[in-house]
């Protein structure tokens, strides 16, 4: 489905062609339809449908006559009628399936009123028209920067060219009508061509250029969504939910279009609801709705004078005390028709899909102490070995010293020479251990060398 451009390279990553839905494959269009019938020919031997729809930027699409019977496809880029010149787009969608959208968007497939297609781009239409593409958003920073010159209260949110680069249609929005006859002048200036402001709604500003909702996907008027219905506060009141503006309110500023997606649903279940400023009459005293749970049909009652104390209740039972105040009856009280209602556990919804904290990297990792205990159980089992050492300045069969204490004076090293048990080990020669030199005698001594004494060398002081 994608466009050369769009597809992945040999490593993987996808290239992008940063066309933002205008690549002339019809891959990533906005308000794409599927053409199920494409692979269906007439029966009969009936001639196919001579209107085809175009798509220009940003997913503005009109129906255009094939007068001149060219054989058209998906993704061909045709030079249409426009007043003046010509324009440039490309077919989204040809066959019976356009007949099926004209009549729902109202347009009279046999009217003589429809536009005629002139041909198939040649490359020279591509080539101006690319170069005409390219200059729309310098010209759309510009724009602005002359409207607030001009101190008007306008926002200029899109530009189009014409496909022959001889008009640019400038869309704007605004609260209220906007005296911009002195900025058209200003523009003409500007930017050396014919220019036409056309007004747009808040709706259809975001319709065209897109974006991300609060649910995560793309907007539903940029996607799918071509008719926009008026959307209530009474909307948000049936289905209850609070009116807060900054939730209900979408990008372009209005109430969220999907308020009126489950509307009617919500309205079927409210249809089994007594009135929601019904009052019971108690011996007690009234009691007034508090709540209502639409789909378990509960609904909470409190007296007017405790509203602390809420009362859960059945719709049955609240139509049954209905029944008797309209025969002019009163109930004992609601705690009599009252039911309990179990709670249910809280759900802990911060790590529902078992991932990682993304603030896990926030805080510094704490450096780890040594473990000295482990460090003395090690030094304190380490095996003392003992390996004589010759004397390089003089005889190369030194004698041993009767004294096998260690210049250190460890006791713990001593305890260990005394240990018989370790003279077998003492007396084997380590071919694996270096000569520990560290006991070397110094050039400036004046007394004469003596033999060096055996030295015990424990684990600790061979990793040294």
């Amino acid at each position: 489905m994608a466009c050369t451009s769009c597809s992945t390279s040999d490593g993987g990553a996808p290239k992008g062609c940063k066309n933002n839905g205008t690549c002339g494959t019809d891959s990533c269009n906005k308000l794409t339809v599927f053409d199920w019938l494409s692979n269906m020919s007439p029966s009969n031997g009936e001639a196919i449908f001579d209107c085809v729809e175009v798509r220009f930027k940003n997913g503005r699409k009109e129906f255009f006559r094939n007068s001149e019977k060219l054989t058209l496809s998906i993704g061909d880029i045709v030079a249409t009628v426009a007043s003046p010149g010509h324009d440039i787009g490309i077919v989204t969608l040809t066959g019976e399936l356009v007949k099926i959208q004209m009549k729902k968007k109202g347009v009279n497939p046999d009217s003589n009123e429809v536009p005629k297609i002139y041909r198939k781009a040649s490359q020279k239409d591509i080539d101006i028209w690319s170069v005409a593409r390219e200059r729309e958003e310098p010209m759309k920073v510009r724009a602005r920067e002359l409207a607030i010159q001009h101190k008007l209260e306008m926002k200029i949110s899109d530009i189009e060219f014409q496909g022959d680069g001889s008009k640019a249609t400038f869309y704007y929005t605004a609260n209220d009508r906007v005296d911009f006859r002195m900025l058209i002048k200003d523009f003409a200036k500007e930017f050396s061509t014919r220019v036409e402001m056309k007004q747009v709604g808040f709706r259809q500003e975001a319709a065209r250029l897109g974006g991300i909702g609060s649910c995560g996907r793309e907007l539903c008027c940029s996607t799918w969504l071509t008719d926009f219905r008026s959307v209530n506060t009474s909307a948000a009141r049936y289905q209850q939910l609070s009116l807060n503006p900054q939730k209900l309110a979408g990008q372009c500023g209005k109430l969220k279009c999907c308020l009126n997606y489950e509307l009617d649903t919500y309205m079927d279940a409210l249809k089994d609801f007594p009135d929601y400023d019904t009052k019971l009459v108690t011996e007690k005293g009234d009691a007034i709705c508090q709540k209502q749970d639409i789909f378990k049909g509960l609904m909470w009652f409190a007296y007017t004078n405790n509203f602390a104390n809420w009362h859960v209740l059945k719709i049955d039972q609240v139509k049954e005390i209905i029944a008797e105040n309209k025969q002019k009856n009163k109930v004992s009280s609601l705690e009599d028709f009252a039911i309990e209602v179990i709670a249910e556990p809280e759900k802990d919804f911060n790590n529902a899909m078992g991932q990682e904290s993304l603030t896990r990297f926030d805080q510094p990792k704490k450096k780890k102490k040594p473990n000295r205990k482990r460090k003395n159980a090690e030094t304190a089992g380490a095996v003392t070995q003992v390996k004589p050492q010759q004397d390089k300045n003089h005889n190369n069969n030194p004698k041993p010293s009767g004294n096998n204490k260690p210049s250190g004076g460890n006791p713990n090293q001593q305890n260990k020479q005394a240990n018989p048990n370790n003279q077998n080990n003492q007396n084997k020669p380590n071919n694996n251990k270096k000569p520990n030199h560290s006991n070397k005698p110094k050039s400036n001594d004046t007394k004469p060398a003596e033999p060096r004494k055996p030295i015990i060398i424990t684990k600790n002081e061979n990793k040294k």
